[in-house]
């Protein structure tokens, strides 16, 4: 495998390696847009409830805005009842999703209670369930998001990426912590590479790849077919351009400077704006904010002073001044 070359998710092409995992709250239609502008050759939409008392909420109104938006479009659904998944793809298909994705590697608690993201781990029947009526459902790709399992007394990655691949998965996501872990510690990239060896679907490595040298370090190790990075593009989407150069060159890119950085926020803050409308938009704002400027100097009185902004006007004003003066 030659890192610097592209790969086949079923029928598409992808230009690249790298795919940004998704993440509730952050890889919306903006930002999924900026990170593949900036040299993401994928990008998974937010998690979408397989219930669909939720499907004409504002906020999953907006998890299947498309609108612009780079081809592919991957959607990802989370549920523990296999009809109900079903009809989630199929609603999804319709709304202009070109691939589906299955959320079995969420270790969040509100998700886990339920008994559907990492939480499904535990039943390997029901996996094989679910999997097999999404993808009876739908004719676009279905792909899927795991974690190595349940614990790490209960990895049985392996099993499920079996099941996976006999349930016609087109590719699988590997997160290299249990349920168990959530995000504590540093992520395992065995039971990434033995599934690897197992199964001949493509493999997709997830978990703390945040740096070009460690993305390349991951690929070799594991094998896999492709990156996913998740919060480290968070503030951060050069991130992907900097992975590929180095991919493709073995040469380190230098980090943006304060204006780049300044430039490349208040395109997204515009996004954001116009995506969201002026409540929302301000709101959803002030996590990009915080993200973007952190590692700059002096902008701790920045961050507190924006977040108490109301207006898209001033809180765009301010942004741009701060840039301006640093």
């Amino acid at each position: 495998m030659n890192p610097t070359d592209g790969w086949q998710l079923a029928h598409f092409y992808l230009p690249n390696r790298l795919v940004l995992a998704p993440m509730a709250g952050v890889s919306d239609n903006p930002f999924r847009q900026l990170c593949k502008r900036m040299g993401a050759g994928l990008a998974v939409g937010e998690m979408i409830s397989a219930n669909n008392v939720l499907w004409s909420s504002a906020k999953t109104r907006h998890r299947i805005n498309h609108v612009g938006e780079i081809e592919p479009r991957s959607v990802q659904i989370a549920g523990a009842d296999p009809q109900q998944m079903a009809q989630a793809a199929r609603f999804n298909q319709d709304q202009g999703a070109q691939i589906i994705d299955i959320n079995m590697g969420c270790p969040a608690k509100k998700v886990c209670n339920l008994m559907a993201g990492s939480a499904l781990l535990r039943d390997e029947l029901l996996v094989g369930r679910i999997l097999s009526a999404v993808v009876n459902a739908v004719s676009v790709p279905v792909t899927l998001k795991i974690r190595t399992g349940w614990s790490p007394e209960q990895r049985n990655g392996v099993r499920i990426a079996q099941i996976a691949q006999d349930s016609g998965i087109q590719a699988l996501a590997v997160h290299g912590r249990t349920r168990a872990c959530a995000y504590r510690g540093n992520a395992e990239y065995d039971t990434i590479r033995a599934i690897k060896q197992q199964v001949s679907i493509p493999i997709i490595a997830n978990g703390d790849i945040n740096s070009p040298t460690k993305a390349a370090e991951v690929l070799a190790y594991t094998g896999a077919d492709a990156l996913m990075i998740g919060r480290a593009a968070q503030g951060n989407p050069w991130l992907f351009a900097q992975t590929n150069h180095f991919l493709n060159t073995g040469e380190s890119l230098p980090s943006p400077t304060p204006a780049a950085v300044g430039a490349i926020l208040l395109e997204h803050l515009q996004t954001l704006y116009a995506f969201y409308g002026e409540y929302t938009g301000v709101r959803m704002a002030r996590k990009h904010l915080a993200w973007y400027t952190k590692h700059l100097r002096d902008s701790n009185p920045f961050r507190q002073q924006i977040n108490q902004i109301d207006s898209s006007l001033k809180q765009y004003a301010q942004t741009a001044a701060f840039f301006a003066d640093t």
